[in-house]
């Protein structure tokens, strides 16, 4: 292999971007994708390109290979068991997943094969989720004496308390159908048309306003958090100033006149 081959076999995450759509590809294939902390760093960086990159609509997260990802690198863990690592290490992974959050753009999980641990994690901080009818899911820690902290915050965040509990504290997998009727993910598809799934999704959001999108979801997360009462308070403000912007005229005079919407950059 050449230079630029040994270094794109190397990179840990891959960008692809085409349509409005950029796809990071998680890169370790033979250790089906375990997120180490190179992966970690590389994920940053690229979340950071993409945010301000304002011909970017949608990020697709994808796994090469038979699988999305098993987790953390367990080699990576047990070759450095102190503490001070572990702390970081886990850190640095929560942020990560709250960059995801903090994306101007909606973050869709194409998963196929296992999604566990970290992994199952990674999926829960995605704003969307398809996944292939045979992928399987699971918070498996707790079958080697950990318990799974950080991938229980999203985890527990999309599905319901029971359903999370049982995940976490049986570290049984659960099957893509599950998965969706726990709400885990939005939709299940056979393996062939994973993709063409990926893209329609990500077309349908590609063609909204993107500065509606990216503020919508902002607010979508901070009412999340919230108290009805407060969520409501945060609620109007945020309709009544997109109501008399530049996308919401344009998009009501468009309905009016029937006529497809011109939405600008």
């Amino acid at each position: 292999m050449n230079a630029r081959t040994d270094a794109i076999a190397e990179a840990r995450v891959l960008r692809a971007d085409a349509g409005g759509v950029a796809t990071l590809t998680l890169n370790r294939p033979a250790q089906f994708n375990a997120i180490d902390s190179a992966m970690l760093d590389a994920l940053r960086a690229a979340f950071d390109a993409v945010a301000g990159d304002r011909s970017v609509r949608v990020v697709v997260i994808a796994g090469a290979g038979r699988a999305f990802s098993p987790g953390h690198d367990l080699k990576e863990m047990l070759a450095n068991p102190g503490e001070a690592f572990a702390g970081d290490l886990f850190e640095r992974c929560s942020d990560v997943m709250m960059t995801i959050q903090r994306l101007p753009q909606p973050v869709i999980a194409r998963v196929h094969g296992i999604a566990t641990a970290a992994g199952c994690q990674l999926v829960a901080a995605c704003d969307l989720a398809v996944a292939s009818d045979e992928a399987r899911f699971a918070t498996s820690g707790i079958n080697f004496g950990l318990f799974c902290a950080t991938p229980a915050v999203p985890v527990s965040r999309n599905i319901a308390a029971k359903r999370a509990f049982e995940m976490l504290f049986t570290g049984e997998f659960i099957d893509a159908p599950t998965a969706m009727a726990w709400g885990l993910v939005n939709r299940v598809v056979p393996a062939a048309d994973l993709d063409r799934a990926v893209d329609a999704l990500a077309a349908a959001i590609v063609e909204k306003p993107p500065d509606v999108i990216a503020a919508g979801k902002a607010f979508f997360y901070r009412q999340l958090g919230a108290s009805v009462e407060t969520a409501y308070a945060l609620a109007s403000p945020h309709i009544a100033a997109n109501l008399v912007g530049e996308a919401a005229q344009e998009g009501l005079g468009a309905f009016v006149a029937k006529r497809k919407p011109r939405w600008e950059d």
